[in-house]
């Protein structure tokens, strides 16, 4: 039964990840073609990526969307983070039952109703459409992401080791950065990049709070894919590709140093005791 078990999960990860990569292989593949259209391969060139650096309005547009990106991810890290200490902190165990299940709200609600409450409040304020709504917008519902990254890591974390510093005579401002934040960095540093990720690729919320003149990849997509297929499209989506490969690689590697030298610290501890 565990071989059978085993050969079965096996295979239905092969199939999940075809069933994920082959439609970007597909349109990665066709940003190589020489026709205009996605029916036939007719040959290689690099045209379609020529025709995209020449684009200034789609170069604009993926900067004000990594722009939007960066931004919204280190500023809702920084409020996710202090959120969480907030909520850890907190004395009831009500009070912190009714924090996480407003924060849970705000992640299991449609990004339709969401996108529509941002747009309304920001007309109720007066606050015009674009680059400074979109990144509020953005904020607002990376936020709790980075919250339930974060707190996972303060709850794992045991009081002894703030005891223990007490007593050594540390003060407050130590003990949270040589102790506390370090402990968490990994929970930050995943809900950072989760944060990322969510904005680059939303859809339902930025679509509602862009105004004239701003815009981002999605909704830009979005627009030129109904006035037909275009293979920069293709080109594009294969530059976001190995962006988000980037991404990847770099969470691994800050990752891979974090335990490095989280295992580097205990031995150090170990062999002072």
């Amino acid at each position: 039964m565990n071989s059978k078990s085993s050969k079965f999960g096996r295979l239905y990860l092969i199939v999940i990840f075809l069933l994920l990569y082959i439609p970007i292989i597909y349109l990665i593949v066709y940003s190589f073609s020489t026709g205009t259209t996605m029916d036939n391969f007719h040959g290689f060139t690099l045209r379609h990526y020529q025709d995209l650096f020449a684009d200034k309005r789609m170069l604009a547009i993926f900067l004000n969307t990594i722009l939007i990106a960066l931004l919204s991810s280190l500023i809702s890290t920084v409020i996710g983070t202090i959120g969480a200490f907030n909520i850890s902190n907190a004395k009831r165990r009500r009070t912190k039952q009714v924090l996480l299940s407003l924060n849970s709200i705000l992640l299991v609600s449609p990004d339709v109703i969401i996108g529509a409450s941002f747009l309304i409040f920001f007309t109720a304020l007066s606050i015009p459409l674009g680059f400074w709504s979109v990144l509020l917008s953005h904020i607002a519902f990376e936020i709790p992401i980075v919250l339930l990254m974060v707190l996972p890591r303060l709850n794992e974390m045991s009081p002894s080791l703030i005891n223990a510093a007490k007593d050594l005579g540390a003060s407050q401002s130590q003990i949270l950065s040589d102790i506390v934040i370090p402990f968490i960095q990994p929970g930050i540093i995943s809900g950072f990049f989760m944060a990322i990720t969510y904005s680059l690729d939303d859809f339902a919320v930025t679509f509602f709070v862009t105004g004239n003149g701003f815009t981002t990849l999605s909704v830009e997509i979005y627009s030129r894919a109904r006035q037909g297929i275009d293979l920069e499209i293709n080109a594009l989506s294969g530059i976001m590709f190995i962006f988000s490969l980037i991404l990847v690689v770099a969470y691994y590697f800050i990752e891979h140093q974090n335990q490095s030298g989280s295992s580097k610290k205990k031995r150090r501890l170990e062999e002072r005791h």
